[in-house]
């Protein structure tokens, strides 16, 4: 006589994902393989994302891979090894893409607002200061700031509004009669004739006017022609409407002499 293997035949009875083990002649014991729970005749997989999340972080997803295995994956908005997940600030890094002029505060996950701070205008990805700071920051009006600054002219730092026609970089440092203005005294009164104090006047609302005066104390004459805004007949509106927090600046392409 010989011993029945009781694991013999379909494995015993037991399940695909158990061991059936001899005992003694003509029995078996079913134990359930590494990574499944059960009594051997039912096996399932355990899920360890069940419990406690799979031991990831409370800002991670955890992902059953097998049989008792998970890999954890930080959530949106966070960085780290799954296990320890870190909120990462949008605001950290490059400001958040806000101005540099502006405050950036984060909300929630992926989000930011952008808020200009004080003495500054704008969206807060773009803020401006006053138009006397902003003429430095512009390099089509820089030169136009470098003259103001030679002659201790300071009338468009105070709170306006104000109005600038300021002609274009290039052209006050090609103009060969900028040099002899100079010289005789008289920039700082071609400057000044650039200037429009008491208003803050945007492209649409020139297009409405014909005479403004000037802190130089002349008028400047106002045209619009084939979709264009012309002063004194032949200086042109080339750029517009760079708002600052006391007043406005529009850019032209020739020199206004009172």
């Amino acid at each position: 006589c010989s011993a029945i293997d009781a694991c013999e035949s379909s494995n015993g009875g037991c399940s695909a994902q158990a061991e059936c083990r001899r005992t003694t002649p003509g029995n078996r014991a079913c134990v359930c393989n590494a990574g499944h729970t059960g009594d051997g005749i039912v096996c399932l997989e355990i899920n360890p994302c069940l419990v406690n999340n799979g031991g990831c972080d409370r800002n991670a997803e955890c992902t059953q891979t097998g049989p008792n295995q998970a890999v954890c994956n930080c959530l949106k908005g966070y960085s780290g090894d799954g296990k320890t997940c870190t909120y990462i600030s949008l605001c950290s890094q490059n400001n958040g893409g806000c101005s540099e002029f502006a405050i950036c505060n984060d909300t929630e996950l992926t989000e930011r607002t952008c808020t200009c701070k004080p003495n500054y205008v704008g969206n807060g990805f773009k803020c401006r200061g006053n138009i006397f700071q902003e003429l430095l920051r512009n390099s089509n009006t820089s030169r136009f700031y470098f003259h103001l600054e030679a002659l201790s002219l300071r009338d468009i730092a105070g709170p306006g509004p104000f109005t600038l026609f300021v002609p274009h970089s290039d052209v006050l440092s090609s103009d060969p009669r900028v040099k002899d203005w100079i010289a005789r005294g008289v920039m700082a009164q071609v400057l000044r004739y650039h200037m429009v104090g008491c208003a803050s006047l945007l492209y649409k609302d020139l297009t409405a006017i014909t005479n403004i005066t000037s802190l130089h104390g002349d008028l400047v004459h106002i045209s619009y022609s084939q979709n264009s805004l012309i002063l004194n007949s032949k200086a042109e509106i080339i750029l517009s409407d760079i708002v600052g927090t006391n007043g406005v600046i529009h850019v032209i392409n020739q020199i206004l002499v009172p």
